[in-house]
């Protein structure tokens, strides 16, 4: 290697940074230069492949360890009073005895950071040690090397079911479309396959891409952490420009799935890849206990520095009161003695090394200790595993276990949150026609039952293959169809799928008549051969169409190996909606083929018959219907046939459905039921089955994904019949209302503007019944407005600056003047145990407010469902466009609040109102001039219900509320959109949901139901904060008790700075005798039972607010340690006064009487005795006194002059000796206990009262439950109403709901008052 010079160096580093620093970077390949010197090399400046996560190197680790433990001011300050006792003229204890305290604890502290960093460290060399293939020229072929010697500018090839280990520009794949399928679970926990294609124009076409061709310049974006956004162009040699984004990039971390192999461009690596730059480690969140405690350590400070003064004054006027120079104070070499002020200043620090440990030096390390048992109780939690999804409890943060005790707001999102995230298709209204869809409904009711055994009877009768539909209205009498004999089954539609939304739940739709005879006319006239013309404006087709193609799932094959990175390979099989339906049955059969008919019986017992339909074409099947001919019979129609050994490859049995959402997944599924099968998928192609079998194929011109800001989504394809550019839009039904244009519907079924207000009539119905809504729209592109608009598209997609808002200028370009088709209705369920779990959250003292994008019907619906809203509630709700009016309003609504908390016949009552506001009008109240009168008003109310809200608007609703009023809040969500309200929150949950695992990345704890909320903040969250509360006041007081025995004995030796009791047998007590019972403690105490906990939700409010750990307990602790350390002192000095005993004879008392009165003060504080406690109590008696006789017994001459030598012993055979420590440690525990017992018995608080019953046993339990909450929650609360605000008008309104958008007014501001028999409308 050649020597350079230092500024060559240094010039060479500026040059690094600057090049790593640019906002665009140009990037070629390594081929040219493979073999020279890294100087010559053109991305010499970029960083490799090769990561280190490790903190430490092993040179370095002691001196970087330290510096990072120093962090920590009680580090600093223990450390300082160590070096402080090396001054002779301060020194109180022998120098080395002093740093074996701080030593120990960081020496601990260290062990355990340096195992952390070996364990990074292995992690790390087995991932850079991973084999890859590099493109080499030399060899010409890709060559297997390491991640590690992977660079930017190199070609990777990575092969199906591998991990991509660097950032790369996709350039070619095996498949002949170009599309490279990857699973992201590693980075977002997804496990949906999604899509990428290759970059078009760059040879993609060539069977083998050859490496050495490609002399372009790729320029892209500097690195940043954002998974979903990429900028990059490739300029050719020409200086063409080729536009590429996230769908051409393949992530570090992500696993190739159903592609033979991929090449790609490396275009980031090692520390700079998304991946990594996302991966910050955990997150340090500051505890309010934690922060509390600090405050209180600064009080012991202070505390510590009076006492300090005290010694330093008293030893002054002592020397000042000697009549002459006593022969102990020795002078110095020079015979000059210290003058009493300079020695009572020197006698300042002194003390200071004394009473040190009245900061508790051990105490951090106990708090750590602490957390790691309970977090360990937490996740081992039988109660908190879910054995559906086999996941439990995950503490991610382990320094804020006790913040869950403390809560007083939950902020929840709705979807996936408080509800299954499985989205069912119930309802769907196409040119204004609503179709019910009555007998899926009764299915789905079915499922619902999980108690009632339904009879699953089959019947394969051999049917005519038929190549198109034909519906057979004919009655069929029950009686005429065979049944073969097959055990009775529970139906259930609860069970997991191995593909993500495909359980039996979701996938199956029985078709609605109606609308089944209405696509068959469509289907038969277009089919007649009329012209073509009927196919193409056929609304019917096309919202199927629409249903099927406007959306980003990925069509895969069931057979397909899919290997997990975990090495457990699953099955992705689907059925038909019977097959898969027996995958749920208790009981084993062979359930096969697809429901024909549903039979009411005379004594209610529902029978379902199931008819296979032998089909020649499984996309082809013949429809019939079979009903009793009555109103009561159910009819539903046979869609599906068997699969059969001789099909093509392609058929529905071996498609499977990757969605990135279960709306998707719903409709794709939706749209099979009737016959429109999604075959496949490609970057330029959509291929769709007809219900006459006919496949078309849809070429697609481009795709206008889904933003939080258009709402909507739309795909522009050029239909295979008629040629025409035709674009399908599907989103929130306020935002395709406004492009609506004018459309072709007109010349079949008349007025657009009837189609449109229907059509929003069925939405707003299905709002109400709790269904999430989308519509459907679509529109006509003349080749001329394509043509102009691809050219803005092309040069939006190439660009740099700017470019999401150039990219979506150009699709909101496009999506004007649509021509709606219908809308959908999709119902998500609610979770099991979700009301109940509100329920007790309520009486907990909790306010909960649900954030959801939902529209407000359907908010409000969920609302009551999960009882967030009581029927008997006052729900007021808010939704204006002026906020001038809202300002008014809300004065208004204040101003009756107050002044109903303010009426004296109110002081016993309660009010229950609920706040339900959009988030257009949430943006007004959060103003800053609104945000107090805002924050105020959802103070008196108990749940607040934010609908229409963004991302950002939940996270700046925490934040408001958080800081406004100082209270703790806890964020739950399962999604993306949830990351940042988890993170506002002082407490994030993420749930493990459907919607991938961001929330969990991003939370301090994950759990997988909602419903597990209830026992991780009642039981556990309770339990930490008083058991981690009360260990923290117990570690002060046992300090303060300790070190004011020594305090008291320098007024008898002159304040010199002297102490009784031998150094050793100082350190060992707070180190070693004294240390284990207060962790055993903090770790194992129950002072209530979890059935108790969970039966009185109201026991929770004990630790909200100020909580346990209050200012009064902080001071009355210490006064109760002082008074017990006088106790301590006095009566061993009283009794041994005027005798000849020596001060260590002396001291050994005290330090014994010290042990059993701090032991016995826990004794006292524990509520719940286990064999643990016992041992760990008496073990540290023991422990004393086997180690004190040790050291009296061998330890003549080893800390002189204060040599111990069998002094325990002697006082063990003095009986004065046993009398004084029980007579001292009685009367000195005598006031604690006294109060307790005083307390308990006269004004026993509700924890007291709750111990009492838990010793009852469980029926007089529940009895006094019943009655107890009756009289301390129910008896004091009082159903109350507000009365009308005052208004400019006031008029009653038939419906609670606002009105449609189309029939609202711009300025007009609506409150909807909703309670029981009292209904307001009002309008200003």
């Amino acid at each position: 290697m050649t020597w350079r010079s230092p500024l060559a160096l240094v010039r060479e580093a500026l040059s690094a940074q600057r090049a790593r620093e640019k906002d665009l970077r140009n990037l070629v390949s390594n081929l040219p230069y493979e073999g020279l010197e890294k100087g010559k090399q053109p991305n010499r400046y970029f960083p490799g492949n090769a990561i280190k996560t490790t903190k430490y190197t092993l040179l370095l680790f002691i001196p970087m360890n330290l510096f990072e433990q120093f962090h920590r001011w009680a580090n600093i300050y223990f450390v300082g009073l160590a070096i402080l006792n090396f001054v002779p003229v301060v020194n109180a204890f022998q120098p080395e005895v002093a740093l074996i305290p701080i030593c120990v604890i960081l020496s601990l502290t260290a062990l355990k950071d340096a195992w952390e960093d070996f364990r990074r460290y292995q992690s790390d060399k087995k991932l850079n040690n991973m084999p890859c293939f590099i493109y080499s020229r030399k060899e010409k072929q890709f060559v297997e090397r390491r991640w590690k010697d992977v660079r930017v500018g190199d070609f990777m090839k990575v092969v199906c079911n591998e991990i991509v280990p660097a950032d790369l520009l996709l350039l070619h794949t095996s498949d002949p479309n170009g599309v490279c399928h990857i699973e992201t679970a590693n980075l977002d926990g997804e496990t949906n396959l999604k899509q990428r294609r290759a970059m078009s124009g760059l040879c993609i076409s060539d069977p083998e891409f050859e490496p050495e061709s490609f002399n372009s310049i790729v320029v892209c974006e500097r690195p940043n952490n954002n998974l979903n956004h990429f900028k990059c162009y490739v300029e050719k040699p020409d200086k063409e420009k080729v536009g590429a984004g996230i769908e051409s990039l393949l992530l570090r971390g992500c696993t190739v799935r159903n592609t033979d192999h991929a090449v790609g461009f490396v275009v980031y690596a090692g520390h700079e890849t998304k991946s990594m730059l996302n991966n910050n480690g955990p997150r340090y969140k500051r505890s309010k206990l934690e922060r509390k405690l600090n405050t209180d350590v600064i009080f012991c400070v202070i505390l510590l520095f009076a006492m300090c003064l005290v010694g330093a004054v008293g030893h002054f006027l002592w020397l000042q009161a000697l009549p002459g120079v006593p022969p102990y104070l020795v002078p110095d070499s020079t015979g000059h003695l210290d003058s009493p002020s300079l020695s009572g200043f020197y006698m300042f620090f002194t003390m200071i090394i004394l009473l040190q440990i009245l900061i508790p030096i051990a105490l951090y390390v106990s708090i750590e200790l602490v957390k790691i048992g309970q977090i360990f109780f937490i996740t081992n939690d039988i109660d908190l595993y879910d054995e559906e999804t086999d996941s439990r409890m995950q503490c991610k943060a382990l320094n804020i276990t006790e913040d869950l005790g403390q809560i007083e707001y939950i902020f929840s999102d709705k979807t996936g949150t408080l509800t299954e995230n499985k989205m069912v298709f119930r309802r769907c209204s196409i040119m204004g026609t609503e179709y019910p869809h009555k007998e899926n409904a009764i299915r789905l009711a079915v499922l619902e039952e999980p108690d009632s055994e339904e009879d699953v009877i089959f019947n394969q009768p051999p049917q005519p293959p038929n190549t198109g539909w034909s519906l057979d209205t004919e009655d069929n009498n029950p009686e005429d169809t065979q049944h073969s004999s097959r055990p009775k089954s529970k139906v259930t539609g609860n069970a997991q799928s191995d593909v993500a939304f495909s359980s039996p739940l979701e996938t199956e739709v029985i078709p609605d008549r109606k609308l089944l005879q209405q696509i068959s006319r469509a289907g038969s006239s277009s089919g007649d051969g009329s012209s073509s013309s009927s196919r193409k404006t056929d609304p019917y087709l096309d919202f199927f169409l629409a249903l099927a193609i406007c959306n980003t799932v990925v069509v895969s094959m069931a057979t397909a190996q899919r290997q997990r990175v975990t090495g457990s390979s699953r099955s992705h099989q689907t059925s038909n909606p019977l097959d898969t339906l027996s995958n749920l049955t208790k009981k084993s059969g062979s359930l096969c083929h697809i429901f024909t008919s549903w039979q009411h019986k005379p004594n209610k017992n529902r029978t379902v018959s199931v008819d296979s339909v032998n089909e020649e074409d499984h996309f082809n099947p013949r429809v019939k219907i079979e009903g009793s001919g009555g109103s009561s019979g159910l009819q539903t129609c046979s869609l599906y046939a068997p699969t059969q050994c001789n099909q093509p490859a392609t058929t529905s049995d071996n498609l499977s459905y990757e969605a990135e959402s279960p709306d998707e997944a719903a409709l794709v599924y939706a749209a099979k039921a009737y016959g429109f099968t999604l075959l496949a998928r490609t970057p330029d192609s959509v291929t769709v089955r007809l219900p006459s079998g006919e496949d078309l194929v849809f070429e697609v011109l481009d795709t206008l994904t889904f933003d939080s800001t258009r709402k909507r989504m739309s795909i522009l394809v050029r239909h295979p019949i008629t040629k025409e550019y035709v674009l399908y839009t599907k989103g929130a039904d306020y935002t395709i209302m406004e492009l609506l244009g004018t459309p072709y519907a007109e010349r079949i079924r008349g007025n657009q503007k009837k189609i449109a207000a229907d059509t929003q009539h069925h939405l707003d119905c299905y709002a109400k019944d709790g269904l999430r809504t989308l519509c459907f729209a679509k529109k006509v592109v003349s080749l001329r407005a394509y043509e102009s608009w691809s050219v803005n598209r092309q040069r939006a997609l190439a660009a740099i600056d700017n470019r999401e808002e150039l990219v979506m200028d150009s699709a909101v370009q496009l999506e004007t003047n649509l021509s709606l088709l219908g809308a959908t209705g999709i119902e998500d369920r609610l979770q099991e145990g979700v009301p109940d779990t509100i329920v007790a959250l309520r009486e907990a003292g909790i306010q909960v407010w649900v954030l959801t994008g939902d529209k407000p019907e359907t908010a409000v619906n969920i609302g009551y469902a999960c009882r967030l809203l009581e029927e008997e509630d006052l729900v007021i709700n808010m939704s204006c466009n002026n906020k001038l009016t809202c300002t008014s309003i809300l004065d208004c609504t204040l101003e009756e609040v107050r002044r109903y908390s303010e009426d004296p016949r109110n002081v016993d009552t309660t009010q229950d109102i609920s706040l339900v506001i959009d988030g257009r009008t949430l943006n007004m109240v959060l103003a800053s001039d609104l945000q107090a009168r805002f924050v105020e008003l959802a103070k008196h109310c108990r749940s607040v219900l934010c609908c229409r809200v963004t991302p950002l608007q939940k996270s700046r609703v925490v934040k408001v509320v958080r800081e406004k009023l100082k209270v703790m809040t806890l964020a739950v969500g399962d999604g993306a959109n949830d990351v940042n309200m988890i993170q506002a929150a002082d407490i994030g949950i993420g749930i493990s949901g459907q919607e991938g695992m961001q929330a969990v990345m991003a939370s301090d704890f994950a759990i997988s139901r909602f419903r597990y909320l209830k026992k991780l903040l009642l039981v556990h969250g309770h339990w930490c904060y008083t058991r981690l509360a009360n260990m923290i006041i117990y570690f002060f007081y046992k300090n303060v008790a300790y070190v004011n025995l020594l305090f008291w004995y320098q007024f008898f030796c002159g304040f010199s700075g002297t102490a009784m009791i031998d150094y050793w047998l100082l350190i060992f007590f707070n180190l070693f005798f004294t240390s284990a019972p207060p962790i055993m403690f903090g770790i194992m105490d129950k002072d209530v039972s979890a059935e108790m906990l969970l039966g009185v939700p109201e026991l929770y409010r004990t630790g909200q607010g100020a909580g346990e750990y209050r200012f009064t307990t902080f001071w009355a602790s210490m006064l109760d340690a002082f008074y017990q350390s006088l106790v301590c002192f006095f009566i061993p000095y009283l009794a041994y006064q005027d005798s000849d005993i020596d001060v260590f004879t002396f001291g050994i008392p005290l330090n014994t009487i010290s042990l059993f009165t701090i032991l016995l003060h826990l004794s006292i504080e524990i509520k719940a005795w286990t064999v643990v406690h016992w041992v760990i109590i008496i073990g540290s008696v023991l422990l004393y006194f086997i180690v004190t006789l040790v050291y009296s017994g061998i330890c003549v001459t080893c800390n002189p002059p204060s040599n111990p030598y069998w002094i325990l012993q002697s006082q063990m055979a003095d009986p004065m000796f046993y009398l004084i420590c029980i007579i001292a440690t009685v009367v000195a525990l005598l006031p604690r206990y006294t109060f307790h017992v005083l307390r308990n018995s006269i004004a026993p608080s509700p924890l007291m009262q709750a111990r009492h019953l838990d010793r009852m046993d469980p029926y007089t339990r529940s009895q006094w439950i019943k009655e107890w909450r009756s009289l301390r929650g129910g008896g004091q609360v009082k159903r109350s109403r507000l009365s009308t605000p005052p208004s400019p008008t006031l008029e009653t309104a038939t419906d609670i709901y606002p009105q449609s958008p189309s029939h609202i007014t711009r300025d007009e501001f609506t409150l909807n008052v909703i309670s029981e028999n009292y209904q307001m409308h009002l309008h200003t």
